[in-house]
């Protein structure tokens, strides 16, 4: 039930995580797009409306060459299957795409992030978002666990 790196060795463009949740859809997508529960896993975010072209902000901590914020756009929004929306880094220049994909499983639901459009500079980039999926998607199995 924890998040499983599926990303191919050699890919450097784009990563993605599997986690088998023992959830429904319904319930795995309120996670994805509430903002007080998307605040808890991912990062708080600010203004958020559910429909394509709409934008919103994700607010992580700042430091030193980073205002800690995260642009976003939504491209796609199909309840409960599919999420996906660039995720722009400015002072990072960092401009990928975030795509949750869910299908219902035996078990539940089986859930799918990608994030792509990493440059191949950005090895950087790529090595953080690896660690942060991992650890946001742990947090995502812990607090699916605590809703109902």
């Amino acid at each position: 039930m924890l998040p499983v790196d599926v990303t191919e060795r050699s890919q450097t463009e784009t990563l993605a995580f599997q986690i088998d949740l023992p959830h429904r859809p319904e319930k795995v997508w309120r996670a994805l797009t509430e903002p007080a529960l998307l605040s808890e896993w991912l990062l708080p975010v600010l203004g958020i409306d559910l429909a394509p072209g709409a934008t919103f902000t994700l607010q992580a901590p700042s430091f030193p060459g980073w205002d800690g914020k995260v642009h976003c756009r939504f491209l796609e929004v199909e309840a409960p299957r599919k999420l996906s929306y660039r995720w722009v880094v400015g002072e990072m220049e960092l401009d990928t795409i975030v795509t949750f994909t869910l299908a219902s499983s035996p078990v539940g639901t089986q859930l799918l992030i990608t994030q792509s459009g990493f440059q191949p500079h950005q090895k950087k980039n790529f090595g953080g978002a690896r660690y942060g999926w991992k650890m946001m998607g742990e947090k995502l199995v812990a607090l699916l666990a605590t809703i109902t």
